[in-house]
């Protein structure tokens, strides 16, 4: 009942908060970047919230956590390091100033006004509507678990509350309403993850911090090593692709470096108040990254030692060993807090993609190139209609349950950050970068990810490849783009100008 009584209270809150907000949304501009006017604390919470979701507390710690151990604790380093700090010193004032000098809202708008190339546009729309929906389907996923553990429901029936859930309080609200509950959902999420690890740690099947480590090493030696081995000698394909380091690795790009080309992400920068609010967003933000990163994944690692873990991994039950050790191991009290902990960070992120995927067609596509003189509330009401739209496909691909969280992330994460992190990070400092260079960056993703990534993601032997072949993906992104804009015409000299703000003054 204890459990019931706060999921009910947290939902009534989140829905009255969209009600509230729901007067400072009577333009597409209020309701998808609150007017430009978000301060340092709901910018940073909203970063962080949405950066973490179901897919990491569920998906990730149980199965990266439970797989390498502590050497999964180098995921949450490059997190908070790359994927936090390093993100808002690099690129928050930066976009914060080329948006509002492009008058772009969004990822695709970006395209077309820093390169001139309308089609960009066009194609960056349907990259972003179409391949942010494994992405939240993971998301659905790990919440049903978790609910489905708890509550002992149906699994599809836990799908569409929190489907339905997500869309109401979004719906009403736009982004002053998600921002609003980012820094409710984030205070959650902070009191769920030390309570979350202090419990795990005092757990008879754990007994403290010392006593953890030698019972990881005595379970399982590999499970404390600083960093798993390499085993590439002699080298060939194979080799490379079952190695633990090269996995490893490619997890901490995939979850690090790929939030710099994520719409989802980047959009947190779009609707600051001002590049004031850069330096003490930074400081939240990091420490809320380290801090949640840090208790998954230690978490995750520490799931080994309670019982029927071992059954599940065996079963590739990845996704189901989080929600099985925190329902069989805490008091109902605490499981309370730590549905709301997962549910906290689940509806932030859903909130960010249903968000920036129903406007990709809305802004970019309806109204940016079918009926240009669209009111301004008909582009509300469809904004509102088309997150609906992608809830629901979600939760229909969600219910497949056609692959493990982490593979869905993979499969998203690398092709819509493929396509995009080269020209944005490379288009935010350097004029030269040519429009060849971003459509040729959206082929090399559309292969390799929307190809390739989704052939070894349907056999069973290939799928372990799917994380790799994403960071791969990613990191040629940032490479192909310089070498491309080198050999080809960079865009017209006004453009540039317009977008590096040639002329103005200070």
């Amino acid at each position: 009942m204890v459990t019931y009584a706060v999921v009910a209270v947290f939902m009534a809150v989140m829905v009255g908060v969209g009600i509230y907000s729901r007067k400072r949304t009577r333009t597409v501009d209020e309701f998808f970047l609150g007017g430009r006017d978000v301060g340092p604390w709901l910018s940073a919470f909203a970063y962080g919230t949405t950066y973490f979701s179901a897919v990491l507390f569920v998906g990730y710690a149980g199965k990266i956590g439970f797989g390498f151990g502590l050497s999964s604790l180098w995921i949450a380093v490059g997190n908070a390091l790359i994927g936090t700090l390093l993100a808002w010193i690099v690129l928050a004032r930066r976009t914060r100033v080329m948006t509002e000098r492009l008058g772009a809202m969004t990822m695709p708008a970006f395209l077309q006004e820093r390169y001139g190339a309308r089609w960009l546009k066009i194609a960056a729309a349907f990259v972003i509507f179409l391949f942010l929906v494994p992405y939240s389907a993971s998301v659905y996923t790990g919440l049903a678990y978790l609910f489905e553990e708890v509550f002992e429901v149906d699994y599809t029936a836990a799908l569409w509350v929190m489907a339905v859930l997500t869309g109401v309080y979004l719906v009403l609200g736009g982004y002053f309403a998600v921002a609003r509950n980012d820094l409710i959902q984030g205070l959650v999420m902070i009191v769920g993850v030390v309570l979350m690890v202090g419990y795990i740690l005092r757990a008879p099947e754990v007994g403290g911090f010392t006593e953890a480590y030698d019972k990881l090493k005595a379970a399982a030696p590999s499970t404390v090593e600083a960093w798993p081995p390499w085993n590439l000698s002699p080298f060939s394909w194979d080799a490379f692709w079952a190695s633990p380091a090269v996995a490893l690795l490619s997890l901490v790009i995939l979850t690090s470096l790929g939030v710099w080309g994520l719409p989802q992400m980047v959009h947190k920068f779009y609707a600051i108040r001002d590049t004031k609010v850069v330096r003490p967003a930074i400081v939240i933000s990091t420490l809320f990254a380290g801090l949640m990163a840090f208790g998954a994944y230690y978490v995750g690692a520490l799931s080994r030692l309670f019982p029927g873990t071992g059954d599940l991994a065996a079963e590739k039950l990845f996704d189901q060993i989080m929600p099985s050790v925190l329902t069989e191991a805490l008091p109902e009290a605490l499981v309370a807090v730590i549905l709301l902990l997962v549910l906290s960070a689940s509806m932030s992120t859903l909130a960010g993609l249903v968000m920036i995927s129903g406007s990709a067609i809305t802004i970019d596509l309806v109204k940016g190139e079918i009926k240009k003189d669209l009111g301004k509330t008909a582009e509300v009401m469809l904004l509102r209609g088309l997150i609906v739209v992608f809830i629901v496909l979600s939760v229909v691909l969600a219910q497949q349950k056609w692959q493990l969280i982490v593979n869905l992330m993979a499969l998203s994460w690398g092709l819509v950050a493929g396509c995009f992190l080269g020209p944005f990070v490379w288009g935010l400092f350097w004029r030269r970068v040519s429009v060849a260079a971003v459509w040729v960056n959206f082929v090399l993703a559309l292969a390799i990810m929307g190809v390739l990534g989704y052939s070894y993601a349907a056999d069973p032997l290939t799928a372990g490849r799917v994380p790799v072949l994403a960071a791969v993906t990613m990191l040629l992104s940032l490479i192909v783009t310089p070498l491309v804009s080198l050999v080809t015409p960079g865009p017209a000299s006004g453009v540039v100008a317009r977008a590096f703000g040639d002329g103005e003054t200070a």
